[in-house]
């Protein structure tokens, strides 16, 4: 499976300025999948910890976490020589082992020849624990999202439609209706599968949307699990019921987050720990209304304004018990839902870009979905379910704050007319 994750590893192993590297995200997404694939192509030899399936692992970082000392018998556990520049050491499900991680700072400091990445699920949570020494600065991170919509072509061995794709958003100039069909079913597709490998590999292999709903399960199976496993006593409960909440909330006209939706009479004090605890390990998104749109962004962002999004668009529909067909033939039983659900996807498709993402709203209510800093321009991005382009809300943006130009998402075709870039939803990953 193609991740776009390898070509930031390779420069990550060429750089002369390398840390060890802290690889985070959600649960399923491929983190061990990729980084072993990388060792094996990159690397003479890879020295693979793994702290869950081997808990006897933790007392060899009891002792003594001086590099020194722990590659002698990290060599012995892995019974393979590990040798400077030439094996990747690689740390998984470390956020089980405190001492591991902090040794990432003497790795750094003494011995930086040597090449590690350590990988963890819900390392979010686990460094904002009291007890926990992040070896801050001595570090790289970067986080792993489920496959974007062109990791799922690449999968189906699409390059020429990615080619066609990229060319016809960068010229503005039309798909050929036979092409532009074709990647439409490939996102309505999408839509059901979502991003997790193994569910798209799956996929690939049969085609079965009732195998992959299964899997799917057993994903959100495990949040859930997780949710009691690596949570505070008091907070699992009010965890459950927030993210219970999120699909119910992005089928609402107004996707904002409110509280009263959650329990009634629901105030912030009493979720906004469950909602932190989401957005940490990775399950969730959270974007916040920005009041004014200038740079930098985060400058006007307020903090009590947000949206919750989920972090696999298949699990979302998995979630929301949505039946393949109702997506892929479009049914209209699903419009109170499908603003939402394209919300969350292009969200999706903006992060996994390493966009910081957030949404306007006017004083009168007019609101654009996200708003993001491209190229050092602020850029509107207006999204629509089907092939409906009127944006009231966008035109009110563009008189108001006169952008560069406007990015209106649908189902219709490329094209550029009046300062608004028109792009089809399948070509999210582009932006």
């Amino acid at each position: 499976m193609y991740r776009k994750i390898m070509a930031y590893l390779k420069l990550w192993k060429e750089s002369p300025y390398r840390k060890p590297l802290i690889l985070q995200g959600a649960r399923q997404v491929g983190k061990t999948y990729s980084i072993l694939e990388f060792g094996r192509n990159e690397y003479e030899n890879v020295a693979y910890f793994n702290f869950e399936t081997d808990p006897k692992l933790i007392k060899t970082f009891e002792e003594s976490i001086d590099p020194d000392y722990l590659i002698p018998l990290l060599s012995r556990i892995a019974s393979q020589t590990i040798i400077r520049e030439k094996t990747l050491i690689i740390f998984d499900e470390v956020q089980l082992c405190e001492r591991a991680l902090t040794s990432l700072k003497y790795f750094y400091e003494k011995s930086p020849d040597y090449h590690i990445i350590v990988a963890g699920s819900l390392l979010g949570v686990a460094v904002n624990r009291e007890q926990f020494s992040f070896p801050v600065g001595k570090v790289d991170i970067k986080t792993l999202y489920p496959m974007d919509y062109e990791e799922f072509l690449y999968g189906f061995g699409e390059t020429e439609l990615i080619k066609q794709i990229r060319s016809s958003f960068e010229n503005d100039t039309q798909m050929p209706s036979v092409l532009h069909e074709t990647a439409m079913r490939y996102y309505r597709q999408y839509l059901v599968v979502g991003g997790m490998p193994e569910c798209v590999e799956k996929f690939i292999e049969t085609g079965d949307y009732i195998l992959v709903r299964h899997m799917q399960a057993m994903i959100l199976a495990s949040y859930l699990n997780d949710m009691s496993k690596y949570n505070n006593q008091n907070e699992i409960k009010k965890t459950r019921l927030v993210y219970d909440n999120i699909t119910v909330q992005l089928s609402k006209k107004n996707t904002r987050f409110q509280y009263k939706l959650v329990k009634k009479g629901g105030r912030a004090s009493e979720f906004e720990n469950a909602i932190e605890w989401l957005a940490l390990s990775g399950i969730v998104t959270r974007i916040y209304l920005v009041e004014n749109p200038m740079k930098p962004l985060e400058n006007y962002r307020n903090i009590d304004a947000f949206k919750i999004y989920v972090s696999d668009i298949g699990l979302l529909c998995a979630k929301k018990e949505i039946v393949a067909e109702d997506i892929l033939y479009r049914s209209d039983e699903l419009n109170d839902f499908k603003g939402g659900m394209v919300e969350n996807y292009v969200c999706l498709s903006l992060i996994a870009n390493g966009y910081q993402t957030y949404y306007w709203q006017s004083e009168r209510g007019a609101e654009v979905d996200f708003i993001i800093q491209r190229k050092g321009r602020v850029i509107p991005i207006e999204v629509k379910s089907a092939d409906n382009t009127k944006a009231k809300s966008l035109n009110e943006y563009i008189k108001t704050y006169k952008p560069d130009y406007a990015v209106k998402l649908s189902t219709k075709n490329f094209g550029f007319e009046d300062g608004k870039k028109t792009v089809p939803l399948y070509a999210a990953f582009c932006i």
